[in-house]
């Protein structure tokens, strides 16, 4: 049971949430990994640093993104559902509030050289446009199976300056890709700063990410109660994955209990189909990638090869926030396979002319199993938008138009 004076927002001194987190690294990765923790916090909050942040998050990133009221699903659901816009950010995607924000870090720590990895492209493509902005080389990790399905954002990465390593290995997704970077960051830990991509590996990345990412929810806020009066939604929707997007729109109200927090994974196929990455479902906590939290393994602790059709979700685990708030009952986690989420993408289009990314089309597939009511506001993380994800929409395009001949 959730009691009012349990903080949900930041991590122990060893960087746990609950049970979840920590920092599990090889003794190559100590000293890069104590420089950030010992650090990673006075330099966020110097004002110098604070007032580029800022700077290029407003004219930059475009920065505050809008909160949009969408009247056509707001009638069909008859409650009030508003649209937090981070699918306008400069690159497409939420990914960008927390590659500004590390590229400063980095700078300030001395590095030269940046690493990154990425599922869906959208931090690599955030990734590549900081160090292409700040000149510094950029590496960028990705499986062969997610280079193949997000061809526009390698071509872009590659366009910004960036080199696009393919990850082969596994299932030659996310978190092969994640674990090249890694492998890079050990052979390279004197010059090099990972910028990773989500509130996933060793502390201090969750709480960091988490940090940067923090202006979604800050500006719902204040957006919010500018619109209705009232700062606090009765539920904040996001996807999950590793769970940046996610973390950043529920960030500021992790602590305000009358506000439920839905976070949306991908079922795959169907949850128990063995093609999933339904994590909190399916997951025993476990460690991956630097941190102790839910993932998806066998009996003997081998890790099962996620699936969903969205190359961002597509992930064996979830942050270590995450895995606490759903292990807390602080939050509510739903699934929607990838027939559900390419379902919502084409009638979010058609009801409100915004194409979303995949990612997020989980999100709005559960709107109609929330029991909403006609007084409750409702703010969804529309994390990227869908050009991205075009031809997977082709594809579908195409077989409706075959079915139908």
């Amino acid at each position: 049971m959730v009691t009012q004076n349990e903080t949900f927002q930041a991590p122990n001194e060893q960087g746990y949430y609950g049970k979840f987190g920590g920092a599990y690294i090889p003794e190559m990765l100590h000293r890069n990994v104590e420089e950030l923790k010992a650090q990673y916090l006075a330099i966020m909050h110097e004002a110098s640093f604070q007032k580029e942040f800022l700077h290029l998050l407003r004219d930059y990133v475009g920065r505050p993104t809008p909160l949009f009221l969408a009247e056509r699903l707001s009638a069909e659901f008859n409650t009030s559902i508003y649209l937090k816009r981070e699918d306008l950010c400069h690159t497409g995607a939420h990914k960008i509030n927390n590659t500004i924000g590390q590229i400063l870090l980095a700078r300030k720590l001395g590095k030269t050289r940046i690493i990154a990895e990425t599922g869906a492209g959208q931090h690599g493509v955030a990734t590549a446009t900081v160090c292409a902005l700040k000149g510094m080389e950029c590496i960028v990790y990705m499986g062969e199976k997610d280079i193949e399905r997000q061809a526009p954002n390698v071509a872009r990465m590659r366009m910004l300056g960036a080199k696009v390593v393919p990850a082969i290995s596994g299932s030659r997704t996310l978190k092969d890709a994640t674990n090249e970077a890694i492998r890079d960051w050990i052979n390279n830990p004197l010059d090099t700063h990972y910028i990773i991509g989500s509130v996933v590996g060793p502390h201090p990345y969750p709480d960091m990410v988490a940090r940067f990412q923090s202006v979604i929810s800050e500006e719902i806020r204040w957006q919010l109660k500018e619109k209705t009066g009232q700062e606090l939604p009765t539920h904040v929707v996001a996807c999950v994955g590793g769970g940046s997007n996610a973390a950043g729109a529920f960030y500021h109200f992790l602590d305000e209990l009358s506000v439920q927090l839905v976070a949306v994974e991908a079922a795959g196929h169907g949850v128990h189909s063995g093609m999933s990455a339904a994590t909190t479902q399916l997951g025993k906590p476990g460690i991956l990638h630097g941190s102790k939290s839910l993932l998806m393994q066998t009996e003997d602790g081998q890790v099962v090869e996620p699936h969903s059709i969205s190359a961002g979700l597509d992930y064996p685990g979830v942050g270590p926030l995450h895995a606490n708030l759903f292990d807390s009952g602080r939050g509510t986690f739903l699934s929607a396979t990838d027939q559900e989420a390419l379902d919502a993408a084409f009638h979010v289009s058609k009801t409100e002319g915004i194409i979303p990314a995949l990612e997020t089309s989980h999100a709005f597939a559960v709107l109609g199993r929330m029991n909403l009511q006609p007084s409750d506001r409702v703010v969804l993380c529309l994390s990227g938008r869908g050009d991205k994800d075009l031809a997977t929409y082709i594809h579908e395009l195409d077989a409706q138009a075959s079915s139908l001949t």
